[in-house]
C-alpha cells in the first residue's frame, strides 16, 4: 500500500459487502448486521457518500461485477464466505474462553464494532495502517465506540506487532484470535512467518489465527487462475502487490518450527472462494508440541 493513501482494497472490499446484500441468494451468507453497520461506518468516515453507496446497492454494481467475473471467477461471492468464516471462529473461540480479538489490517471491517457490545467482557483490537486506521477511527468515533474496542494506527513494516500491543491493554496469556483476513498475501515469507512466532509471545494457550491465503503455482507464484500474470501485475501497479502464498492442501507447512497448527477444516469450508483459501492454526500447548 503507497505510505500516505487509505488502502483500496480496504474500500474495495466494505463496497462489496454492499452489494452483496442485493445479489440474489447471498444476504444468507453474510454475518448478520454486517451491511448496515458497513454502510455506517463508509458513511460516518468519509469514505464514502449516500450516492456512492446507491451505486452499490443498485443492480449496476452488481452487473459490473459480473462482467469482470472473468478475471477473478467467484471473487464476490468469496467476500461473503470470508467474512463468514472468519466471524465464525471468533465466536467459535469466546465460546471456548477465548477473552482477547485482533485484527490485523482491519479496513473497514466491523466485526469488532458489532460485537463489542454482545461481549463486554471481551477486548476487540484493531490495527491497520494510519492512512486507513485515521478515516476508520473517525468513523467508529461518530458511530460511538465502546469502551471494549481497541483502535491502533500502526504501520506493522515500520514496527513490529509485539512492540505495538506492548501496551497495558494487551494481556499475553490470554485466550487470543488473530484475524489475518485478505492481508497475508501482501507480505513477504520471512514477515508472515515471523508475525506468526510473534502472534505466539502475544498470546497464551488454545489461540488460534484465522487466515486466508492465495495458492502457491508450480512456478512458486501466487496462483489466482487463468490470468494470474495479468492479476499480479495489476496488484503491483496499484501498490498492493501479492506476495505470499501457501500450498493449496497443506498450508501448515509455511508453519514448520513455529507452535502453530493448521486445523483440519469441514469439507463445506477446505474448498477454494474465488482466489483464496480459509485456514484457521491453532496454538499448540506444550503437551501436544
Amino acid at each position: 500500500m503507497r505510505a500516505d493513501k487509505p488502502s483500496r482494497t480496504a474500500l474495495k472490499v466494505a463496497m462489496a459487502i454492499v452489494t452483496l446484500d442485493k445479489k440474489p441468494g447471498m444476504a444468507g451468507h453474510l454475518p448478520p448486521g454486517i451491511v448496515p453497520a458497513t454502510e455506517k461506518l463508509l458513511l460516518a468516515s468519509g469514505v464514502a457518500g449516500a450516492k456512492t453507496l446507491r451505486w452499490a446497492r443498485s443492480s449496476k454494481a452488481l452487473a459490473v461485477y459480473k462482467a469482470f467475473d472473468w478475471l477473478m471467477p467467484g471473487q464476490l461471492d468469496a467476500f461473503a464466505h470470508r467474512k463468514a468464516f472468519c466471524e465464525h471462529q471468533v465466536r467459535a473461540a469466546i465460546s471456548d474462553g477465548a477473552t482477547q480479538i485482533l485484527v490485523l489490517g482491519a479496513g473497514y471491517d466491523t466485526t469488532g464494532w458489532r460485537l463489542a457490545p454482545e461481549f463486554p467482557d471481551v477486548t476487540f483490537f484493531e490495527i491497520d495502517h494510519p492512512a486507513t486506521a485515521r478515516l476508520k477511527a473517525r468513523g467508529i468515533t461518530a458511530m460511538g465506540q465502546p469502551e471494549n474496542l481497541v483502535l491502533l494506527a500502526e504501520d506493522l513494516a515500520a514496527q513490529r506487532l509485539v512492540d505495538v500491543l506492548d501496551i497495558p491493554t494487551w494481556d499475553r496469556q490470554a485466550q487470543t484470535v488473530f484475524v489475518a483476513e485478505g492481508l497475508l498475501m501482501y507480505l513477504s515469507a520471512e514477515v508472515v512467518r515471523d508475525l506468526f512466532l510473534q502472534c505466539d509471545q502475544l498470546s497464551g494457550e488454545k489461540s488460534r489465527v484465522a487466515f486466508s491465503y492465495i495458492p502457491r503455482g508450480l512456478d512458486g507464484r501466487p496462483d489466482a487462475g487463468r490470468w494470474t500474470g495479468l492479476l499480479l501485475w495489476l496488484r503491483k501497479a496499484a501498490g498492493e502487490p501479492w506476495l505470499w502464498s501457501a500450498e493449496a492442501e497443506n498450508p501448515g507447512s509455511a508453519l514448520q518450527d513455529t507452535s502453530w497448527s493448521v486445523e483440519k477444516l469441514p469439507a463445506e469450508e477446505a474448498v477454494r472462494r474465488g482466489v483464496e483459501y480459509f485456514a484457521v492454526a491453532v496454538k499448540e500447548t506444550p503437551e501436544s508440541s
